[in-house]
């Protein structure tokens, strides 16, 4: 009884140890299976990790234009300083654009090589356009940006990259997400194979047309003539990098369909006419032939002047032109030419009509007021900022003297030396043409005497002034003819804010220092 007890309670002791030695198993079994699923887990999250900063040091970033001033859109590409492949430091010259308002030159951000260029010269890029793809060191610190992302994006790997739902379930199976910026969705793509399976066969072209649109490379301004043109760049070759579409692609492209439209029309029709017929001037000469003209987009300061003028229609003109005698203010020029020159500036007439019509501006303030049409008002401008027209080799200029009624002679000298010379290199900056409260034009130097000026809004009043010439004049009431340098002057008025009166007062008073400068002597401060 005593053995049978013992065995029984040995049996289930054993049995109890069976038991527990199966638990234990089963649990060994559950632990290692989540070790060894923890680590394919810290495998594949250290493996992305390595990939990323493999693909880091790699990393292709777009360089996008940024806002370069208040209200500026876009810009014209007036060149490039740099090449696709080219090694670039930070602050390195990049390319030159130029807005409605100045010129600028773009620098770089980052330490990298180029690999292609986002436009060609001539093209409009939209601000926050990219202008380049650069390679990017990621290890300078030069694209903290980039750097910032790629982090963000590694931490979402880990934590994201291995997708492990119930452990004990056998179809349980690793998931890695897909890139968030694949080039068309899934779901996308199977409604075109659904709609191919159908029997759609405009289905299955739009599908293949989605599929390639997305992935043609090329730039906005590119983009912006196919599609004034009808034309599907999936159609054009491109011959940039990495089959980037460049705009001479999209040309001879445009180029050979016009030539295969006219030949495809003309086939018939010429068959039987004999070469020498088809080169007869004559023939040929009756009709216009289109393809031949040339096209040139405005832009730049040729844009601004096109939105001036437009905005000039709005404006009531009206003229008033004189007459100024110019010999005593020669003779004034002659004798202190030299002494500026000494100062390596050259003396012309333009800042005594400045300063003149300065002086003017004081006696007739409303000449040097803004007009406020939606609201009806006047602004009284305490200073004379006086804007001078300027011919350029791209377009008509004007920047801005400031402040004139505080400046002297030979102040106002030096500052139209440096905005001419800027003008002629193309350096003007935004700052040398806003707040213009009144206009004058030299027209004089290229030739001519009278013209009526176009005032530019909200100015009110705008001066031109004509060419010297020697000419025969009485002297006074008497019969006595003698040769006088006289110079024409015109004056465009906002017949709104400005009297025909007004004006030809302050122009009498501008006259009156122009012909005897001494007088301004007394004015200046």
């Amino acid at each position: 009884m005593i053995r049978t007890a013992l065995f029984r309670s040995s049996s289930k002791q054993v049995h109890v140890y069976a038991s527990s030695f199966s638990g234990v198993a089963v649990a060994v079994a559950a632990s290692r299976r989540r070790s060894s699923v923890n680590a394919m887990t810290t495998t594949m999250a250290t493996t992305t990790t390595m990939m990323m900063r493999r693909h880091k040091s790699t990393t292709t970033t777009p360089f996008l234009l940024s806002d370069i001033g208040e209200g500026i859109a876009e810009v014209e590409l007036l060149q490039w300083f740099v090449r696709s492949g080219d090694e670039i430091a930070q602050f390195d010259r990049l390319c030159e654009v130029q807005s409605d308002k100045a010129t600028v030159e773009i620098t770089s951000r980052f330490d990298g090589k180029i690999v292609d260029l986002c436009g060609d010269v001539g093209d409009m890029i939209q601000v926050g356009s990219p202008l380049m793809h650069i390679h990017v060191d990621g290890d300078n610190g030069a694209n903290p940006a980039i750097s910032h992302q790629e982090d963000d994006a590694q931490a979402h790997a880990q934590a994201h990259a291995v997708s492990l739902h119930n452990i004990n379930d056998e179809e349980d199976m690793l998931q890695i997400p897909s890139k968030a910026s694949s080039v068309i969705s899934s779901s996308s793509y199977q409604n075109h194979v659904n709609g191919l399976a159908n029997g759609g066969a405009s289905n299955a072209s739009a599908a293949n047309h989605l599929l390639s649109t997305e992935k043609v490379q090329t730039t906005p301004a590119v983009r912006k003539i196919a599609k004034e043109n009808n034309i599907d760049l999936c159609t054009i070759a491109g011959t940039g990098i990495n089959g980037r579409i460049l705009k001479s692609d999209l040309l001879d492209h445009l180029n050979g369909g016009q030539q295969s439209k006219r030949f495809d029309q003309t086939t018939t029709n010429t068959a039987n006419i004999q070469p020498e017929k088809i080169e007869n001037k004559e023939l040929l000469g009756s009709h216009h032939n289109h393809d031949r003209d040339q096209i040139e987009p405005i832009r730049g300061v040729a844009r601004l002047m096109a939105r001036s003028m437009t905005l000039s229609l709005q404006v009531p003109h009206f003229s008033y032109a004189d007459e100024v005698t110019m010999d005593n203010l020669k003779d004034v020029r002659e004798n202190l030419k030299p002494i500026v020159e000494a100062e390596g500036l050259r003396l012309t007439y333009m800042p005594f009509a400045i300063k003149a019509a300065s002086i003017a501006l004081n006696q007739y303030p409303k000449v040097n007021c803004s007009f406020d049409d939606s609201n009806m008002t006047l602004r009284y401008h305490q200073d004379h900022n006086i804007g001078v027209a300027m011919d350029t080799s791209r377009g008509l200029v004007v920047p801005v003297i400031r402040a004139c009624q505080n400046l002297s002679i030979f102040e106002i000298t030096r500052e139209l030396n440096r905005l001419q010379s800027a003008a002629a290199e193309g350096k003007l900056s935004e700052s040398d043409f806003t707040d213009c409260t009144f206009s004058l034009s030299n027209i004089g130097v290229i030739g001519g005497t009278y013209m009526k000026p176009v005032i530019v809004p909200p100015q009110v009043a705008i001066g031109a002034i004509g060419k010297i010439q020697r000419l025969p004049r009485f002297v006074g009431e008497t019969d006595e003819v003698i040769a006088a340098h006289i110079m024409q002057v015109s004056w465009s008025g906002d017949h709104r804010v400005l009297e025909g009166s007004v004006m030809a007062n302050f122009s009498n008073s501008w006259k009156s220092l122009m012909e005897n400068p001494s007088r301004m002597i007394l004015k200046l401060k």
